[in-house]
């Protein structure tokens, strides 16, 4: 549906803007400091903008530029579908929480539900190369917290950003993806399914031009959005130099919860947790963990809401809502005797794919059935 010719003409000065070569989220906001709207910025005259920036950002500000004419008008069209949308710093839907990051991009790509970006939501990243438990664990966490009320953000990317989406899918909230390059393009190729899902669910969405490629610089940026779209980062595992602590660092200097999932002191992808824990994030054992640093931040959404955890979990107790999930969960039961066992055991007992007996330990740890030890290894609670 073409937009009507005022929101097409507000959208259009605000992409000229992010679109003139130089201008990034710093300089714009520095501009808009400076000047006030975009349209105010292209009539303060190449004097001022030069004072504000310098005399070569000016002139590009001010130039007649045919590419970037091209890129304004492909992303008009673009915004005519109605599952997509050019949510500027002006825009009532613009997410509130990016406003207090210091460099809110002044233009989002949102592909799927713009309103989205504003529900609370918890960030789940990790390693590319996650192990299989990791895996396990991050759609177990995520499928719990969406349940609880908790829309779940990554980055799209292979392993537990992977995972966290399709945990969250599963749930009742949904999820986020925010991408490191322009809206039309799926990296990982193919993750494509899984994109189209998550706009079916949520939203995607992106600061980078359409047409941006796969760029390494960008997902540092992709990074300080996934923090400041949410309410906390949980960090599943994570090499010492995984862009992931970024992710995790960046979220303290915003203010939010940074949240890290403990695991062998022999595992590289658990390297990176450890430290984050040395730092002070919360050490974080079960979806309950998350719940109680985030529950006061949630906006009336309740942990212990009907589908939320809590309930899952006493339906393995005998409510029938929960029992197909109780087979599986209860087989582990069994199996776990009452010696200690590790979920690799616990898979090779029971022929279970590991990433099912990740998520079904953490059901039965959420009903209070078994307890984790510090070595990873799981007994039964004893209640």
């Amino acid at each position: 549906m073409p937009l009507p010719a005022e929101a097409r003409e507000e959208r259009a000065v605000w992409l000229r803007l992010v679109l003139t070569p130089g201008i990034g989220p710093v300089a714009a906001r520095r501009l808009l400091e400076a000047f006030g709207l975009p349209e105010d910025v292209f009539v303060a005259g190449r004097a001022k903008l030069a004072a504000v920036l310098d005399a070569a950002r000016a002139q590009a500000l001010l130039a007649h530029d045919d590419a970037r004419d091209a890129q304004i008008e492909a992303s008009l069209r673009w915004a005519e579908d109605e599952h997509h949308h050019l949510l500027t710093l002006g825009d009532p839907r613009y997410p509130p929480r990016l406003l207090a990051i210091g460099d809110p991009p002044p233009v989002l790509f949102v592909r799927g539900n713009a309103d989205a970006l504003s529900l609370p939501t918890i960030a789940i990243v990790g390693s590319r190369h996650a192990t299989r438990a990791g895996l396990g664990h991050a759609q177990a966490f995520a499928r719990a917290l969406a349940d609880s009320g908790l829309q779940v953000c990554s980055g799209l990317a292979q392993g537990v950003d992977a995972a966290a989406h399709r945990g969250a899918l599963a749930g009742r909230a949904g999820t986020i993806a925010v991408i490191g390059t322009g809206i039309d393009r799926v990296y990982p190729a193919a993750h494509a399914a899984l994109a189209d899902a998550i706009a079916g669910r949520g939203a995607l969405v992106s600061e980078l031009p359409l047409g941006t490629q796969v760029q390494r610089a960008n997902f540092p940026r992709r990074n300080r959005l996934i923090a400041g779209l949410s309410l906390g980062v949980l960090v599943v595992e994570a090499a010492r130099h995984s862009g992931s602590l970024i992710t995790a660092r960046q979220a303290a200097e915003f203010g939010r919860e940074v949240m890290a999932i403990p695991g062998s002191i022999h595992s590289p992808v658990s390297k990176g947790c450890h430290q984050l824990i040395r730092e002070g994030a919360k050490l974080v054992e079960s979806a309950e963990d998350v719940l109680v640093e985030l529950r006061a931040q949630m906006g009336g959404a309740s942990a212990r809401a009907a589908g939320g955890p809590a309930a899952s979990a006493r339906g393995l107790a005998g409510t029938r809502e929960a029992s197909a999930p109780s087979a599986a969960s209860a087989s582990l039961f069994a199996a776990l005797g009452w010696d200690p066992a590790d979920a690799d055991a616990l898979a090779e007992r029971t022929g279970q794919p590991i990433g099912a007996v990740a998520a079904g330990l953490l059901e039965l740890e959420l009903a209070g059935l078994v307890e984790r030890w510090i070595d990873g290894r799981y007994v039964r609670s004893g209640r």
